[in-house]
């Protein structure tokens, strides 16, 4: 096994404007693409900003948003990520609500797909967003990575049931400048709990009446912070090796203590 370059994309977002984001987004993707990276993540709502009270966002599964990772995907031959208001195939008829499924492409165009669990109900998130119910987890050249959407953050217990077998957690997010204390420190938290690369995407900007300050970080098995910005677009860089989770681990043995 070898270190996996993650790209964390810092970035701002036109509101209800999926075209405009794709073209910001596509000159960022290549840059990433040409500093190593071999994952490049952007945030959640992407291409729309979070909004789900407006019917004419949702899109169908594998829809335009979709349609954007992967075509960045395969085009640059890396993994691409984010999250977009999706309808699932299999929704039932009196339910057409979207997911916010972040979705991870493949190289090879493949799409695993995670549907937030935990809708953001201060928002009323839940009203107009069906909650998923399964974890999802990827492996990734031999680093096994765990998805997880903003608000999911807060829950510590889904991240524990997951540490085991996981390396890396991945969580996307708007997460507001008003509470952006929060986000750093559980940021942190998670990475330390699990002994486990966090990398934490967040926008910048301003949309739907919230400011946006970024504070998107990737942070090692120890806790220390490898990379961080705040306040501008930027992107994030960093190794990620499994066998520091594994010597971690090894060393420090506090996973096996829990009950």
């Amino acid at each position: 096994m070898t270190a996996i370059r993650v790209a964390a994309i810092q970035h701002d977002i036109a509101w209800h404007d999926r075209t405009a984001n794709f073209e910001h987004l596509a000159p960022m993707i290549v840059g990433a693409v040409a500093s190593g990276a071999r994952v490049v993540l952007v945030t959640e709502t992407f291409s729309t900003g979070f909004s789900f009270d407006s019917p004419d966002l949702a899109e169908p599964e594998g829809g335009p948003s979709s349609q954007f990772l992967t075509e960045m995907a395969t085009t640059h031959g890396v993994w691409v990520g984010g999250s977009c208001p999706e309808i699932a195939s299999d929704a039932p008829d009196d339910d057409q609500r979207p997911s916010n499924v972040f979705v991870l492409v493949a190289p090879d165009g493949t799409a695993t797909r995670y549907r937030k669990i935990h809708p953001f109900s201060h928002a009323d998130e839940e009203r107009y967003v069906r909650a998923g119910t399964d974890f999802v987890t990827v492996d990734i050249d031999g680093l096994r990575c765990a998805l997880f959407v903003c608000y999911d953050l807060r829950f510590a217990d889904e991240f524990w049931a997951l540490a085991t077998d996981v390396d890396a957690y991945f969580v996307i997010a708007n997460w507001p400048t008003k509470r952006r204390l929060h986000w750093s420190t559980l940021l942190r938290a998670r990475a330390i709990e699990n002994q486990a690369f966090v990398v934490g995407v967040n926008r910048v900007g301003s949309g739907g009446g919230l400011d946006y300050s970024g504070d998107s970080a990737i942070i090692d098995p120890l806790g220390e912070v490898l990379a961080t910005g705040a306040g501008v677009e930027t992107v994030l860089l960093a190794d990620l090796d499994p066998a520091h989770v594994a010597s971690t681990r090894e060393h420090f043995r506090f996973l096996q203590d829990r009950r």
